[in-house]
């Protein structure tokens, strides 16, 4: 039902659009900060800015793909992307730089995985789950791309030059943004619905439940999520591990992650969503329980950066197919627009409270708190599955 094309090409707009948007900060913001004297707060809270932005704009960016598609709202987020990339290479005063943000969080909103699942979902509906795993892959490996690519341009270029070419990474996007299709799902099937399955959570009350449930699960995710963007590197340091080793160590993440994502592909065809969510939550808290000795033994190091990166990893896919099975797939986008705006809100004070949770209970501790909120996803999981996996097939 979705073309193999446009699959191809929201993969592909996947790996530049994370790679010049979300992980941009990652690689420049040292620079500009000791460029333009700006204090590390100011220029990594430009990052926290666009998280919320996302946030406020979520329901409305899903409600305008349910109507109109994604080629339209992509294709916008290409540009601003662009945009947002020249005002952050322009910037010397604070204004221009929180504006450029501001316009970053606009387009991150209209072409990130949430965006892109919204699309895959009105084009090929309950159908969708395979498309959104395989898009997934490559946009798993944009900061493994991005962040040497970043460094090296600006070792050449300077960080305006770079992120000048990052404004041009990102209208590469756009040609394979206006090739996405403007079908909808429910052109394609018969009028009386024959062989669509229903909702999992057909009544209002089991939605309300179910989008409780869901939210749970996404805020937590969000939140390590961005935490470990920020901190994983000072984590790994921090309980010991020299710092060459800590930097082959996190790149597991990645690898862990992509891996995982490949293996839903090829062999999960078969697997339900809500045992899908369930198995990668339980990867969360296992993994952060055995980074408490990966000072002392490094292969307890690379269990907890694999671990959570495969769980993560896994637990992605599930965030987008979940909704396919437990609510209407004609509304994806904009009802689960809605359940995503607190992960989008908490995840912007993520890096700040879980920094502050460091320097209160150190590494161990914030070990043990990712280890807790890991668990917070696995019983919102568990809920899920327990109350929905007797319902009609998945």
């Amino acid at each position: 039902m979705i073309p193999r094309r446009t699959v191809h090409h929201l993969g592909a707009s996947q790996l530049i659009c994370w790679g010049v948007t979300y992980y941009l900060i990652g690689v420049f913001g040292g620079r500009i900060a000791d460029d333009l004297n700006w204090s590390s707060a100011f220029v990594y809270g430009g990052f926290s800015v666009a998280l919320v932005v996302m946030g406020l704009l979520s329901p409305l960016a899903g409600r305008l793909i349910d109507r109109h598609g994604g080629r339209r709202i992509m294709s916008a987020g290409s540009v601003l992307a662009a945009l947002g990339c020249t005002l952050v290479a322009v910037a010397h005063h604070p204004i221009t730089y929180v504006a450029a943000w501001i316009c970053l969080g606009v387009s991150m909103r209209c072409t990130l995985y949430d965006a892109a699942f919204a699309t895959v979902a009105r084009i090929g509906g309950p159908t969708a789950r395979r498309a959104m795993s395989q898009v997934t892959l490559l946009g798993g490996l944009a900061s493994t791309a991005f962040w040497p690519i970043g460094h090296a341009l600006a070792n050449q270029l300077g960080w305006r030059g770079a992120v000048f070419c990052y404004a041009g990474f990102a209208l590469l996007t756009l040609p394979l943004h206006m090739a996405l299709p403007d079908t909808r799902f429910a052109d394609h099937i018969p009028a009386d619905g024959q062989n669509i399955p229903a909702p999992l959570a057909i009544t209002a009350r089991e939605r309300r439940i179910a989008g409780a449930l869901y939210t749970v699960m996404v805020t937590s995710i969000a939140f390590l999520g961005a935490s470990m963007s920020a901190h994983l590197f000072n984590l790994l340091t921090g309980l010991g591990l020299a710092a060459a080793t800590a930097v082959w160590v996190s790149t597991l993440r990645g690898i862990s992650q992509s891996t995982a994502r490949l293996a839903d592909v090829v062999f999960g065809r078969r697997i339900p969503p809500l045992t899908l969510a369930l198995g990668a939550a339980s990867l969360l808290p296992a993994g952060f329980v055995a980074g408490l000795w990966g000072g002392q033994v490094l292969l307890f190091a690379v269990v907890f950066t694999a671990l959570y990166g495969a769980g993560n990893g896994l637990l992605t896919i599930a965030r987008g197919a979940l909704p396919l099975v437990l609510f209407d797939h004609r509304t994806y986008g904009a009802f689960v627009g809605r359940l995503l705006v607190p992960g989008f809100m908490f995840s912007a004070s993520a890096p700040l409270l879980y920094a502050l949770v460091i320097d209160g209970f150190g590494e161990r501790g914030a070990l043990l708190f990712a280890a807790a909120l890991g668990g917070v996803v696995l019983t919102a999981a568990a809920l899920l599955r327990a109350r929905y996996h007797h319902s009609p097939p998945e």
